[in-house]
């Protein structure tokens, strides 16, 4: 069974997490940040995945610690539940709109973490998340879980949709990737990932 939990306490945010990667896309999610755990509950339950987040950050300073953080922890997790990879999918991508918005998401479990983003928010904030951090969730998460990611806004108006699309893009892309292959092994020339 492909599960994970990892705790990572610091002078700025203490953040349990665990993960089922077949799971039903059950969610418990506390931040502190309401937007942060609705796009973090969307991720999970629309990549099909178990998790429970419970964080408490410096939210007096900002969000940034909380969100940074919690994409650090979470993708430490994932890495962790993923174990060698073998027999997984590998690689995912999806497109998905969100009203007036479309987002889109490709993804490879390479074990070779990088983040390309490409997104154009107009306001500073969408609730109490500044939006700037979307950008950083996705490359803590990207660099501590192993997988290059590729994120763009392909067009919207609306901030919250425009999030939401990249957030739930991420989260099909993701749930591709991870389901697994009809022989067993790793996906790779090299025979590890």
């Amino acid at each position: 069974m492909r599960t994970a939990e990892i705790s990572r306490k610091t002078k700025e945010t203490d953040i349990n997490v665990f993960v089922k990667l077949d799971g039903e896309g059950k969610v418990t999610v506390d931040t502190g940040i309401g937007f942060f755990d609705h796009m973090l509950t969307a991720f999970g339950v629309h990549s099909g995945i178990d998790m429970q987040i419970n964080v408490t950050g410096d939210l007096n300073v900002d969000g940034h610690h909380t969100v940074e953080d919690t994409g650090i922890v979470l993708g430490q997790a994932v890495a962790k539940a993923l174990g060698d990879k073998s027999g997984i999918c590998r690689y995912g991508s999806a497109y998905i709109p969100m009203d007036e918005a479309l987002g889109f998401c490709s993804l490879d479990i390479s074990g070779r973490p990088f983040l390309v983003f490409n997104a154009d928010f107009s306001d500073e904030k969408i609730g109490e998340m500044d939006t700037c951090l979307t950008e950083e969730f996705f490359r803590a998460f990207s660099f501590n879980s192993g997988i290059t990611m590729h994120i763009t806004e392909i067009y919207g108006s609306n901030d919250h949709h425009i999030c939401e699309a990249l957030f739930k893009a991420a989260a099909h892309a993701f749930k591709i990737a991870i389901s697994l292959n009809q022989n067993g092994k790793v996906l790779s020339t090299k025979g590890v990932l």
